[in-house]
C-alpha cells in the first residue's frame, strides 16, 4: 500500500465510490435512473444525483447515457464541493472525448475547480485575509481561464473567464506582496526588493504593485542605497494609492 499513487489511490476512491452507489441506487432501466437524476439535480439535491449518475456510469458506461452523465457528474461534484472527483472526471472526459462540443464548458469547469480549491468556508465566514497561502489552484484556474479564451473566444463562458482572470490576477498579485512583506519583517532587504520588483513587472495595473513600491523603499532604506531610495520615492509619487 505504501507504494501506491496518488492517482491509484483516487481511482480505488472512484470505484469504491461507485460501488457504493450501485449497492445505494436501485437496479432500475437507465432510462428512469438518468430522469431520477436530472430531477435531483434540478432540486440541488446534489449527493442524491451523485450516486445515481455513478451508478450509471458503473453500471452503462457506454451507454447513450455516457457522455452527458460525466458531464452532469462535472457540474454535481463541484456543487458538492468534491473537487478531487470533478477534477478526475474533467481529465477522463476530455480524454476519451478530445473534440467533444462542449469542451469549452469542460474548460470553464476546470477553471471554476481549481479556483474553489483555494477557498477556504472558514476564512469566508470570518472574514480572515489569508493571501499568503499557496496559490498553485489559482495558477492553474488562470490558465484553464485563459486557454479557454485562446482556444474559445466565442464560446458563452468566455466574458465570465475574463472577469474571472481579472479577479486571479489580484490574487496572484496579493500572495507576491504578502511574500515580500514576509522578507521585508525577517530583514531580508534583497528577498524583499527583487519579489517587490517582480511583482511591478507581473502585475504592474494591481493595487498590490504600488503597495509594493512602499515594501521596496523600506528595504532600500534600510541598505543606505540612497539613489534607489530616490527612484522608489518618485515612483510613489507617479502612483499614488
Amino acid at each position: 500500500m505504501k507504494h501506491l499513487t496518488l492517482s491509484g489511490l483516487l481511482a480505488l476512491t472512484l470505484l469504491v465510490g461507485c460501488s457504493s452507489s450501485d449497492e445505494i441506487v436501485p437496479d432500475v432501466p437507465a432510462s428512469a435512473l438518468y430522469s431520477e437524476a436530472q430531477m435531483a439535480l434540478q432540486s440541488g439535491s446534489w449527493l442524491t444525483a451523485i450516486e445515481q449518475l455513478e451508478a450509471l456510469d458503473s453500471r452503462y458506461p457506454f451507454g447513450a447515457y455516457s457522455e452527458q452523465v460525466q458531464l452532469d457528474l462535472i457540474y454535481a461534484y463541484y456543487k458538492n464541493d468534491d473537487l478531487a472527483l470533478g477534477l478526475a472526471t474533467i481529465s477522463r472526459f476530455t480524454r476519451l472525448n478530445p473534440t467533444h462540443e462542449k469542451l469549452d464548458w469542460v474548460l470553464y469547469m476546470r477553471g471554476l475547480t481549481h479556483m474553489a480549491q483555494d477557498r477556504n468556508f472558514m476564512h469566508d465566514i470570518f472574514n480572515i485575509d489569508r493571501s499568503d497561502r499557496d496559490p498553485e489552484p489559482v495558477k492553474l484556474a488562470f490558465s484553464d481561464f485563459k486557454k479557454l479564451l485562446e482556444r474559445y473566444p466565442n464560446s458563452p463562458y468566455a466574458e465570465d473567464s475574463q472577469k474571472r482572470m481579472y479577479s486571479l490576477k489580484n490574487r496572484l498579485a496579493n500572495y507576491d506582496l504578502a511574500t515580500a512583506d514576509f522578507y521585508l519583517r525577517r530583514e531580508a532587504w534583497i528577498a524583499a526588493i527583487n519579489r517587490s520588483q517582480e511583482l511591478q513587472k507581473t502585475f504592474p495595473d494591481t493595487v498590490a504593485a504600488r503597495e509594493s513600491l512602499e515594501i521596496q523603499l523600506e528595504a532600500y532604506k534600510q541598505l543606505g542605497l540612497e539613489d534607489a531610495i530616490k527612484r522608489t520615492e518618485k515612483l510613489i509619487e507617479l502612483n499614488p494609492l
